[in-house]
C-alpha cells in the first residue's frame, strides 16, 4: 500500500450507551465490541483519536437546518411531533427516537470528518462507527439519521483533492452518498450490494452522470465471486481514475450469518476487498456500516483493523475475547444458527462455491467505460 504514515482509529465512548430502544436491529453491541476485541489483542495503544461532535455549522453543509433542528428538538423533548415524523422520517420502528440520538448521530459525522483530516496526512483512518450511508439531506432513512460518509468526502475535498472514490461494500445500496455527489465531477461512487434488498436502488445501469457504478449481486454470493468483482470490476475503474483518496463503507451485513442479507461471504473476502481498494490511493478513510449479527460484525471489524494496522491475525482468540463474545446476544440470530467458531476464532473459514456467469457479467458491466 502507498500510505505514508500509520493507520489510526477514530472512536468515542458515546457508542457504549444504549441506543435505538428495544427490538431494533441495531440495538446490539457493535462498535464497542469490535474495539474491545482489538484492545484485547493489544492493537490499539497509541492509535486511537477521539471523535469530535459535529456542530450545526458542519451538519448543515449537507443536511437542512430544519432537519438538524428537528432532530435536536425531538431529542431534547423526547417527543416526535406528527409533522416531524411525516416530513423527516423520524420515529417509528425504522428510525426511532431514543435518548442521546442527536449526540450519537453528530458524533458519527464528527468522527468521519476527523478521519478525513487524518487521512489527508497520508494515513488510513478507520472509523467503525461511520457508514450511515442512507441519511437524506432532510431526514432519516434506513437506520441513518445523518450521512457521515458524505462528510468524510467533504473533508477530503476541503483539502483540495480533485479525485475522490467512494466504494460501498455494505449489503445495501449506498443511495444517500450516490445522490449527494451525483453532480460533483470530483467524486466517483461504486456500490456492491445485494439485488432486491432495501432500498431497491442501485441498478446495474444506474450511472447517474457517468461517475456512478453499481453492482447488484445475486443471493448467496461466495468469496471467489466477490474476489472477481473486486479484481475485474472495481480495480479497473480505480486504476483509470487514479483517486487521490478513497472512502470505503465496510458494512458487515454481506457476511454469512447476517440476518438482514442473503450474502455468504467470509470476513477474509471483505478484508481482501478493502485492502485492494485502498491500495489505489495514498489516503483512505475506512468506515463501518450495517451489520446485524454481533459476533460476525465484531470479529470482522476487529480483524479489519488488524489488517489495516499490519498486525498478524491470531488463530484463536484469548480467553478474555472468548468470554466477551460468548456474552453477546441477538434476537435476530437463533441459537441453533450460531456457529461455535464465532466465539473462539477471529478468521472465518472461506465461503466456497463456483463463480456464476452472472457475476462475470456484472464485473464486465461495471468496469466498462
Amino acid at each position: 500500500m502507498k500510505f505514508l504514515n500509520e493507520a489510526v482509529v477514530v472512536a468515542s465512548d458515546v457508542y457504549r450507551r444504549a441506543a435505538y430502544g428495544r427490538n431494533h436491529p441495531l440495538a446490539i453491541a457493535r462498535v464497542e465490541t469490535a474495539l474491545d476485541l482489538a484492545g484485547d489483542l493489544g492493537w490499539l495503544a497509541g492509535r486511537v483519536h477521539s471523535s469530535p461532535v459535529a456542530d450545526c455549522d458542519l451538519l448543515t453543509r449537507f443536511h437542512t437546518r430544519d432537519w438538524v433542528s428537528a432532530l435536536a428538538a425531538a431529542d431534547a423533548s423526547g417527543v416526535v411531533a406528527p409533522e416531524v415524523r411525516a416530513r423527516h422520517g423520524l420515529g417509528g420502528m425504522e428510525n426511532p427516537l431514543f435518548a442521546g440520538v442527536f449526540e450519537r448521530a453528530s458524533t458519527s459525522v464528527g468522527g468521519s470528518f476527523e478521519a478525513a483530516r487524518l487521512a489527508l496526512d497520508g494515513r488510513v483512518a478507520f472509523h467503525p462507527a461511520g457508514g450511515t450511508h442512507h441519511g437524506r439531506p432532510d431526514g432519516a432513512s434506513g437506520f441513518c439519521y445523518f450521512n457521515d460518509p458524505v462528510f468524510a468526502i467533504l473533508g477530503l475535498l476541503d483539502g483540495g483533492l480533485e479525485r475522490v472514490a467512494y466504494v460501498d461494500l455494505d449489503a445495501h445500496h449506498g443511495d444517500g452518498v450516490e445522490n449527494a455527489f451525483a453532480s460533483d465531477p470530483r467524486v466517483w461512487t461504486i456500490s456492491i450490494h445485494e439485488a432486491g434488498r432495501w432500498p431497491g436502488t442501485g441498478a446495474l445501469d444506474d450511472r447517474r452522470e457517468g461517475r456512478a457504478r453499481n453492482a447488484p449481486v445475486p443471493r448467496g454470493i461466495v468469496d471467489a465471486e466477490y474476489d472477481l468483482l473486486i479484481t475485474e470490476g472495481v480495480a479497473p475503474i480505480l486504476e483509470r481514475l487514479e483517486p487521490e483518496a478513497v472512502v470505503v463503507t465496510c458494512g458487515a451485513d454481506p457476511l454469512l450469518g447476517d440476518p438482514l442479507s442473503s450474502m455468504r461471504l467470509s470476513n477474509g473476502a471483505l478484508w481482501r476487498a478493502v485492502t485492494q481498494v485502498i491500495a489505489h490511493a495514498s489516503r483512505a478513510v475506512v468506515l463501518g456500516g450495517g451489520g446485524y449479527n454481533p459476533w460476525t460484525l465484531a470479529r470482522y471489524w476487529a480483524g479489519l483493523w488488524g489488517v489495516l494496522a499490519g498486525f498478524p491475525l491470531p488463530g484463536t482468540l484469548p480467553e478474555v475475547s472468548r468470554a466477551r463474545l460468548a456474552a453477546l446476544d441477538c434476537d435476530l440470530v437463533e441459537e441453533e444458527d450460531r456457529d461455535p467458531a464465532w466465539t473462539t476464532t477471529l478468521v472465518d473459514l472461506p465461503s466456497e462455491g463456483p463463480i456464476r456467469d452472472e457475476i462475470r457479467t456484472i464485473a464486465g458491466a461495471i468496469r466498462a467505460g
